[in-house]
């Protein structure tokens, strides 16, 4: 069993980047994308059928990872994105040994930021369970500093409450409150916004956090590594013309998109569905 090959083209570097996440979350880090590298074509594939996937066993978003990758393979991707902390947490190694193209995803770029910018070497992790339980953050932060102290918070209620595009509401506000207070009262100086969905509620987390916590959008960070891994293996778009954004979802078209591409200010030029199942023949979980 096998991936579908993919259409060829003479020209690798003019083939799209492929990014993927549980939601509309991920668009943050075509955001990012777009303002490093706006030449560059981009094919986001939301899988909202199956969002979130923060709940999840690593058995399964390793499954649902594949697929995606597989639907992203068959758009002529020269390289995914992994734009899901959760998917980064679980399923990156199954990836980067499965795919012949270059896999990055936000864990190890947000680790190095949060690493470099620390004064205290106190970090805080706000994360979805699967990451916080994954200890993705821990490992990545002990590489590249040992001694540095990480206090993670689980925060299942905020992606519900983004996908509401609840982006300023008193709700999100008590809940942001309640997850915030334990790393405020650890000491933190540095606080990871350890899912791809957190940005879009970063002036409200500023807020609460105060003005001596920095916070570390792994959005960015993210970009940076794409940038620094097309141009070492050749494959940066250097034509002049603006590149183009098409935007594929799993489920019917969310409502929160049309919030998502004011927030953000992306303009999106085509929207479209994809079925998962039955796309693409999956390896079997055991190999490698």
């Amino acid at each position: 069993m096998h991936f579908p090959k993919q259409p060829q083209n003479n020209d690798p570097a003019i083939q799209p980047i492929g990014v993927f996440d549980s939601g509309i979350g991920g668009l943050t880090v075509v955001r990012a994308l777009r303002e490093l590298l706006p030449e560059e074509d981009i094919f986001y594939l939301g899988d909202t059928a199956r969002l979130p996937y923060g709940g999840k066993d690593r058995a399964t978003i390793e499954r649902y990872s594949l697929e995606i990758a597989g639907l992203l393979l068959a758009e002529n991707a020269k390289m995914i994105v992994v734009a899901c902390n959760t998917a980064s947490a679980l399923a990156l190694p199954r990836l980067q040994q499965t795919l012949r193209i270059p896999v990055v995803g936000v864990i190890v770029p947000g680790a190095r930021a949060a690493v470099q910018q620390t004064r205290n070497g106190k970090i805080g992790i706000l994360a979805t369970r699967a990451t916080v339980a994954s200890a993705a953050y821990d490992r990545a932060i002990e590489a590249f500093e040992a001694g540095v102290e990480v206090i993670s918070q689980a925060c299942p209620l905020l992606v519900p409450l983004i996908e509401e595009a609840w982006l300023d509401d008193p709700v999100t506000r008590e809940v942001l409150e309640r997850y915030l207070n334990p790393l405020l009262a650890a000491g933190v100086d540095t606080l990871v916004l350890g899912c791809t969905h957190y940005p879009l509620l970063e002036p409200l987390i500023a807020e609460l956090a105060g003005p001596s916590v920095a916070l570390i959008d792994s959005a960015f960070n993210c970009a940076a590594a794409v940038r620094q891994v097309l141009e070492e293996k050749g494959l940066r778009n250097t034509h002049a013309d603006p590149g183009t954004l098409q935007v594929a979802l799993t489920d019917s078209f969310n409502p929160f998109l049309k919030t998502v591409e004011a927030v953000l200010r992306l303009r999106i030029d085509q929207l479209e569905r994809r079925v998962v199942q039955g796309v693409m023949m999956l390896p079997p979980l055991t190999a490698v």
